[in-house]
């Protein structure tokens, strides 16, 4: 009997991982690894295409990719530690920690109006290659695009943009004495126990780090990225990770391993008035498989480099996409996992 629940468990798991098979395989210009879990539990993972063109490198479920806005809830995180933690308030104005900063959001703005993009101040940064295009140090970063004049009523509109958690990153450095990538280290990645997670610099040898590229529609050529100095993005983007360090920190924090039970519920509050963001998420309703489904989604992209990572909160299902090209509509391939998923 035990043989034969086996083998009937395996010849169900087999069937599933041929409908995402199909699935993948509509989306021919994908580069890059899928993962599907259901209650933290893998259900397919698979990589596709090349992780490096120029060598012939094929993509392995271990490839690791720079995972950009992501970054910003591994942030989110941090913060929510140090607010259990007693160190800071959500309600704590920017001049309470940074007392040298010099923007006019200094006395009015909050932690919480920068975790949900609603600060208010101009946005110097998004889509700003001059950011990238050099290498700054952080202090000048803050002062020359994470101080600009406030063009809205802090906590009233919506915008998103890197600076908000480029300076919560220096508010957590403030609060620990510590730099950023080791409070990352110590408090995130050393606790739920992976190894393939880190913070970016273009001077770092990563191995297994997938090259970036850009995709031509029209020639259906690929050229790599333009050059960017990857640690301008600090706090906001700047980590590189694989998908399955990715789910170990998904169930860390949907199983509250690493912030208690009521800070998850307050990290994962939306706010319909501001696109529906919570901290480090979205959090919204979406349709799947005909019913309705609280969703908490983020999503990253740094011109070729191009990550989708959606949680179902009551199922408990995970479905993470990370590509090394813009060739693909990630969105478009994560639908349909899900309703591949939600049809068994």
């Amino acid at each position: 009997m035990k043989y034969l629940l086996n083998s009937l468990f395996f010849l169900s798991f087999s069937v599933f991982a041929q409908n995402y098979d199909a699935v993948l395989k509509k989306y021919d210009t994908f580069n890059g690894v899928v993962l599907v879990a259901n209650q933290g539990k893998i259900e397919y993972l698979k990589g596709a295409g090349l992780a490096n063109r120029q060598e012939g490198i094929r993509m392995t479920p271990q490839t690791k990719f720079r995972i950009c806005s992501i970054t910003k809830t591994f942030t989110a995180v941090l913060v929510l530690q140090l607010m259990e933690e007693g160190k800071l308030k959500l309600t704590d104005k920017l001049s309470k920690f940074l007392p040298d900063y010099q923007g006019e959001a200094k006395e009015k703005v909050t932690i919480h109006q920068l975790l949900t993009y609603s600060s208010g101040m101009e946005n110097l940064d998004q889509n700003n290659e001059a950011m990238y295009a050099l290498k700054y140090p952080l202090d000048s970063i803050v002062r020359k695009y994470c101080s600009g004049k406030l063009v809205s009523e802090p906590g009233t509109q919506f915008s998103y943009k890197n600076a908000d958690y480029i300076l919560l990153g220096k508010i957590i450095e403030a609060v620990t004495k510590k730099p950023f990538e080791q409070v990352l280290q110590e408090k995130i990645l050393d606790k739920i126990g992976v190894q393939n997670s880190g913070l970016l610099s273009n001077a770092k040898i990563v191995k297994g780090l997938a090259n970036s590229y850009l995709y031509d529609t029209l020639r259906r050529e690929y050229a790599n990225d333009d050059p960017y100095w990857i640690e301008n993005f600090y706090a906001s983007g700047a980590m590189f990770s694989t998908v399955e360090d990715l789910l170990t920190f998904d169930q860390a924090i949907f199983k509250h391993q690493i912030l208690t039970k009521p800070t998850v519920e307050l990290m994962l509050k939306s706010y319909p008035e501001l696109w529906y963001v919570a901290y480090g998420f979205w959090v919204s309703e979406n349709t799947f498989a005909g019913k309705k489904i609280q969703c908490a989604d983020r999503q990253g992209s740094i011109s070729g480099s191009n990550m989708s990572w959606l949680h179902l909160i009551n199922e408990n299902r995970t479905f993470i996409v990370f590509s090394n090209t813009d060739a693909t509509k990630l969105n478009d391939l994560r639908a349909e996992l899900v309703e591949t998923s939600l049809a068994k």
